[in-house]
């Protein structure tokens, strides 16, 4: 708690038989016509307030918010926990683990690194679908898991007795951010403070950008990068502008036969088009009560698709009813209210508070839809998905080219364009939602009643967000009729949409290749990024569980559900999809007989205790972690090598070299991919020399505690186009981790690795140069430590999206952009120019320049100069930059 209470709000609040500490907003002038989430903002500086990371002068600027200003007052928000998944939680403990031998090394206690915030962590990221379409697939996949991650296992039970406040949920268990809002959640956050027993609005950071998921329950909270999340645990506030917010007006109800997948994806292209980057975003009016809490949660998650910080939803009864039937305490729920109506929380339709911009969609005109075959913001109508993938196809393949494939069953079939390889059920965003999974299962129902299956050549996966699912699956017996078409389980985690989709069969991925063949996938996921899902697999639509079930019928993306038929009954009759589409009615019947709050109760009893996998790991301990130099895992981190305890004044950058020259829409897994790679790639060649053969890789996901895996991973997605290399393609660019290497001959093609190691043996800094939306989608704080460690100085951008570029100042990469309206294009800049950069060093006097001067001098002597704009946007950032990184800022400070 702050020390300091200028507004006099410390207060008491009686729930039943406990008495609370609370800090009333309502002392605030100008508290009332606040959005909520801006009111939850409030609590908190009122809570920290302590006369220097926060002052009164930050919470009289929130009181008198200005919704139609620009942001520019910072301020320090105090997330009252975070949560982690494994692929970026690993990196984390790592670092945690790294940072408490360094503060030795400065003077310190090991017990200095220790989480002051509760942290908990989900293993949900490592299970891969390698196995199908059996009963036993979950089973034989956990093996798996467990015989490749035990090693990082093992460091996260470390972890989990060394680390006070750090919890770790086992694997199987559900994905991170579905247990987050079916267990983890607390809604209204209480904590004893010196002998008094305090409720405050529980807020939430993650190092996962789905972490806004949340948000559907009136929890505040967003992705941040790893290393701001390690910061957040050590007790450091995150630096943050006053944002503006847009309030979403939900308006009518959503007609029968579209789903809450086609609502997000609706609402995805619009706030992507309107332009959230920075801002969050808020629902109200009268609809949001007809919005039930699956739903809520399914928008909030796809946050950081369209771009927002955040997503709310406020507190109402739907929220009560959700934790009541997801089996939270009775006094916690009274407590969410008496503690949400005190403070002005508790949402009222009646009441329009102020926002900075305003949207509206009436539900009633949503339609069905999916999205791709790129890009979550593409959203395609089902009608005419047809001709819409007819067009984009032209920018994928040249002329058909079918191929005749014959299966381990002995079935033989021909898969051309467009033929769907992969159907998954999976992620957080549907399968935390039962009206769409419930669907999926009625649709598969009547599919299989009428003798319909999955074509032969379609993977069939099923990857539940949590052990519920299944509970009201098999209650329903509507497994049984998703395994008739080939749904079985494959596990419980993030699975195809991080990239864990596993292989093709080897016949199919065989034709695929050898034809260069443009196929699809169909997953009921939040990500569709090129090269994320399938290496094999080109075109990749988001679409609702029931879609999904659709598609593995028709086997193809050159289908029109309108007038093609799925197949043909046992009487030879036509069956079209709209002949088996379910009746809501009847899923909510299904939902209402099929859900209790005892699954939850049971299901989330023993959510941190594990299995016999899990609890028959060999456990290290210790306060510090004893290293494997052996291990190609877990390495000690290299952030902290040779770190003295004053910060080394910042430099301005001269003689710089561009890394990779790169266009608009550049993803974090563009720059630090998490699934599977090669042998001949530098990441494959480093682990052939330490002994590891290919089929046990495993993912970049997966090895993202060892650095040397990651540096070699970096700017190495297959799909990644360098323009550096565009004249040997006519001007699209060589796919994949290539660059040209000026310290050679004549710049030859090279793997970036490979260069990034020349360019370092040789002094000379990197830079890359970018285009819009830079670092947009997952919020991989790989995607910026690998930039840095690669020895890149500066990336220029014309736009970042808002994580990655606070990741890259945690890191000391200094984020610019071209000055308004330009770009490397219209600069004629075309990445073989030297770079000066001049003006940095006024950040040495506390001073940060809104521009820098930028030259670039050509192989003739000619120039280019720019101002490029500072995107250090806080003095916050400012104090990481100058400190080279955000950790070294905190352990500088600890010590």
């Amino acid at each position: 708690m702050g020390a300091v209470n200028s507004f006099e709000a410390k207060s008491t609040l009686a729930v039943g038989e406990k008495e609370y500490g609370i800090y009333r907003i309502d002392r605030v002038p100008g508290h009332e016509r606040l959005p909520y989430s801006l009111k939850v903002l409030l609590e908190n500086l009122l809570r920290t307030e302590d006369g220097a990371n926060v002052t009164r002068a930050h919470i009289e600027a929130l009181g008198n918010w200005d919704p139609s200003a620009q942001p520019d007052t910072e301020i320090q928000f105090s997330p009252a926990r975070v949560i982690m998944q494994d692929f970026t939680g690993v990196p984390c403990v790592v670092d945690l683990a790294t940072m408490r031998e360094a503060v030795v090394e400065l003077g310190g206690t090991p017990d200095k690194i220790n989480p002051l915030a509760p942290a908990e962590m989900v293993i949900d990221h490592s299970v891969i679908s390698d196995v199908y379409g059996s009963p036993d697939a979950a089973a034989r996949n956990v093996e798996i898991e467990y015989q490749r991650n035990g090693e990082r296992y093992q460091f996260l039970r470390w972890g989990q007795g060394a680390f006070d406040e750090f919890k770790v949920v086992p694997p199987g268990t559900g994905i991170v951010h579905q247990v987050n809002i079916e267990y983890l959640a607390r809604v209204t956050f209480t904590r004893e403070i010196d002998g008094q027993l305090f409720a405050y609005p529980d807020t939430c950071v993650g190092t996962d950008s789905h972490t806004t998921m949340e948000n559907g329950l009136g929890v505040l909270g967003w992705g941040v990068g790893g290393i701001e999340a390690e910061a957040a645990m050590l007790g450091q506030p995150i630096s943050m502008l006053i944002p503006r917010v847009v309030g979403f007006k939900l308006s009518g109800e959503i007609p029968a036969g579209v789903t809450a997948t086609d609502v997000v994806l609706t609402i995805t292209q619009m706030l992507r088009k309107h332009g959230v980057v920075g801002k969050f975003v808020e629902f109200y009016g009268e609809g949001v009560g007809s919005v039930p809490l699956a739903n809520r949660a399914t928008i909030g998650n796809m946050s950081p698709e369209f771009g927002s910080t955040a997503a709310m939803f406020p507190v109402d009864d739907v929220t009560l009813d959700y934790m009541r039937l997801t089996g939270r305490p009775e006094e916690q729920i009274e407590l969410v209210k008496a503690y949400t109506q005190a403070q002005g929380m508790w949402h009222d339709p009646s009441r329009e508070p102020e926002f900075s911009e305003y949207l509206e969609l009436d539900l009633g005109t949503v339609v069905s839809s999916i999205a791709g075959p790129k890009r979550p913001q593409d959203r395609i109508e089902l009608s005419r998905s047809k001709s819409q993938f007819e067009t984009d196809l032209k920018n994928y393949a040249q002329a058909a080219n079918p191929a005749k494939v014959k299966d381990e069953q002995g079935r033989e079939f021909e898969i051309d364009h467009g033929a769907v390889t992969l159907a998954s059920i999976t992620s957080c965003t549907n399968t935390s939602n039962p009206s769409v999974m419930l669907a999926a299962g009625v649709l598969a129902r009547n599919a299989a009643a009428r003798g319909l299956r999955a074509k032969p050549w379609v993977k069939t996966t099923l990857a539940p967000g949590s052990k519920v699912v299944t509970d009201y699956y098999e209650k329903s017996g509507l497994n049984r009729d998703l395994e008739k078409l080939g749904f079985y389980t494959v596990g419980y985690g993030c699975v195809t949409c991080i990239g864990n989709s596993g292989p093709l069969n080897q016949e199919i991925s065989d034709a695929v290749n050898e034809h260069d063949l443009a196929v699809t996938a169909v997953l009921s996921g939040n990500r569709n990024f090129e090269g994320r899902i399938n290496p094999d697999i080109k075109m990749n639509y988001l679409a609702s569980p029931p879609l999904v079930i659709a598609y593995s019928l028709a086997g193809t993306m050159d289908f029109d559900f309108d007038t093609d038929a799925l197949g043909q009954d046992e009487a030879g009759n036509d069956v079209y999809l709209r002949d088996i589409w379910p009746d809501p009615v009847e899923v909510q019947k299904i939902a209402d007989a099929s859900i209790d709050s005892d699954m939850f109760t049971q299901k989330y009893a023993t959510v941190f205790d594990g299995d016999e996998h899990w609890t028959s790991l060999p456990t290290p301990d210790g306060d510090t972690f004893a290293w494997d130099e052996q291990s190609t895992y877990v390495r000690k981190a290299p952030y902290f090598d040779g770190m003295q305890l004053e910060p080394t004044p910042v430099t301005d950058i001269s003689g710089a070299r561009v890394l990779a020259k790169l266009g608009d829409s550049v993803t974090t897994d563009h720059i630090s991919p998490a699934g599977s790679f090669r042998a001949e790639t530098p990441a494959g060649q480093y682990l052939v020399a330490n002994g590891i053969s290919p089929r046990d890789f495993n993912t970049y996901g997966s090895r993202r505690g060892n650095h040397e895996v990651m540096i070699r991973g970096t700017f190495a997605n297959i799909r990644l186009r360098n323009q550096l290399l565009a004249d040997e393609n006519g001007g699209a660019g060589v796919e994949g981790g290539f660059t040209r290497d000026f310290t050679q001959e004549g710049a030859p093609k090279s793997y970036i690795y490979d260069a990034s190691q020349n360019y370092q043996a040789a002094g000379i800094p990197l830079v890359v140069l970018g285009g819009k939306e830079y670092g947009s989608g997952s919020s991989r704080d790989w995607a910026a430590k690998g930039t840095s460690l690669l020895g890149v100085k500066a990336v220029i951008t014309e736009s970042f999206e808002r994580i990655h570029r606070s990741n890259l100042i945690g890191m000391g990469v200094l984020p610019l952009q071209f000055p308004e309206g330009e770009n490397a294009e219209s600069l004629g800049l075309d990445g073989t120019e030297t770079f000066d950069i001049a003006g940095i060093t006024a950040l040495n006097d506390g001073v940060t320049p809104r521009t820098v001067s930028v030259t670039a001098t050509r192989g003739d002597g000619s120039t280019v100069e720019f101002d490029a704009v500072v995107r250090i946007d806080t003095p916050g950032e400012a104090d990481y930059y100058r400190n080279g990184g955000i950790l070294q800022y905190v352990l500088r400070s600890l010590v």
